[in-house]
């Protein structure tokens, strides 16, 4: 749909020209001029815009805006009126339809192209975090494809790490980003071998020699990218296994030295991986689980994110209820 052609629909074949001349040479574009045609021809070419005008032969536009709305696969379609219906109740009304935007006619050539411009835009904002998010997914799942946590763990983790930097003053667009961010944190055990990751007892010295790479490896694929998300992403891979005192790895970073970021994720990774189930362990009781990080204040986790966390914890036991839910659910 992104790279669709623009669908004009109007029954009069001189608006049809003039919308042509103004559009022509810069987008693809395809007609209709009644709203069968409209809704036949929006199912055929998948338009990435639709130029909708209100008074049609068979059905008027509105009813043409709530049926492609109505329809999963083109709601997300967004519709212009173009329209010589200029009084404000059917500007409300076409926006209650389901449109973006509202163009009285006669058009001006420079609000049109200003207009299709603008949406056009923003449908490819859209589908270009869609693709972000595709990505995150993948490689969240791909980091704990082969060991033994379930998937539902590092979005689990992913929403108390949202929880926990909003509890520390984060701004909601930070929260945001590391809550997509969270999720890759092991991305680098794809470089780990399965003999280490399922292994069922504990790991010997020089197991875990190897097992002390996967933040490198982890850093190294994530840090090819600029992107916001993925630059926070990395700098969590990296440190997350880093310690207060500094006795954590792979730096042996220690107090502020270690991103926040990194901080966050560590805490609520460590609470995610106490309270769930496991092959080898049944899941801790909250409060056992929150005694231990208590009990590493000042040498594993910072003291006053340990008490960010205690004060958010509410929010905390929501979260965790609402995923215990969903796990249920879907073994069902």
């Amino acid at each position: 749909m992104p790279n669709g052609p623009i669908l004009i629909i109007d029954d009069e074949p001189q608006n049809l020209r003039v919308l042509e001349q103004i559009l022509a040479g810069k987008y693809k574009l395809v007609f209709a001029r009644n709203g069968h045609e409209a809704l036949a021809a929006t199912r055929k070419f998948r338009p990435s815009l639709i130029l909708l005008d209100i008074q049609l032969p068979d059905m008027d536009g509105y009813t043409v805006c709530r049926q492609l709305k109505a329809d999963p696969l083109t709601e997300s379609i967004p519709v212009i009126f173009i329209t010589s219906l200029a009084d404000a109740d059917d500007e409300v009304t076409g926006f209650e339809a389901g449109a973006v935007d509202y163009i009285v006619k006669p058009v001006s050539s420079p609000t049109v192209r200003a207009r299709v411009q603008t949406h056009l835009s923003l449908v490819r904002a859209i589908h270009l975090e869609k693709s972000h998010r595709d990505a995150i997914y993948m490689l969240g799942e791909a980091g704990h494809y082969n060991d033994n946590d379930t998937g539902v763990h590092i979005w689990r983790m992913a929403d108390y790490a949202g929880a926990l930097a909003h509890a520390l003053g984060w701004g909601e667009e930070q929260c945001r980003l590391i809550e997509l961010a969270a999720p890759m944190h092991d991305t680098g055990k794809i470089g780990i071998p399965d003999a280490i990751l399922k292994k069922s007892g504990a790991l010997d010295t020089a197991d875990w020699v190897i097992m002390k790479t996967h933040p490198r490896i982890g850093y190294d694929i994530l840090s090819k990218s600029d992107a916001p998300v993925f630059k926070m992403a990395a700098e969590i891979v990296l440190h997350h296994h880093e310690h207060w005192d500094g006795s954590g790895y792979p730096d042996g970073l220690a107090g502020e030295l270690i991103p926040e970021s990194a901080r966050i994720a560590a805490l609520v990774d460590v609470f995610d991986a106490l309270t769930m189930k496991r092959p080898y362990k049944e899941a801790w009781p909250n409060e056992q689980a929150i005694a231990t990080i208590q009990a590493e204040s000042g040498s594993h986790f910072q003291p006053a994110m340990i008490e960010a966390f205690i004060a958010v914890l509410p929010e905390i036991l929501a979260i965790q209820a609402k995923w215990s839910e969903c796990e249920a659910t879907s073994r069902v």
